[in-house]
């Protein structure tokens, strides 16, 4: 019972966050979530995220311009920058 409820909850949460949309110049874009088998057309990076100092995998964006000139917002994952070794 506990598993579907939590694979219930999960599929909530990934159909909310596919709905994002953000504001880029005075247009609403929506959020893509990117995949490994994704190719992806980069011919100006616009924006990156902060990326935080803790020691854990953290949501990050980065905005940019395809080569046909429209705007994307791109959501990854990447580790932050607060482990250190020692």
């Amino acid at each position: 019972m506990k598993a579907l409820l939590v694979l219930a909850l999960g599929s909530f949460c990934a159909s909310a966050m596919a709905d994002e949309r953000v504001s880029v110049n005075n247009q609403t874009v929506p959020v893509e979530q990117y995949s490994y088998s994704q190719h992806l057309d980069i011919a100006k990076v616009i924006s990156m995220s902060e990326i935080p100092n803790v020691c854990e995998v953290v949501p990050a964006r980065m905005t940019y311009e395809d080569s046909q000139g429209k705007t994307h917002v791109l959501e990854y994952r990447v580790m932050g920058n607060g482990c250190y070794n020692g």
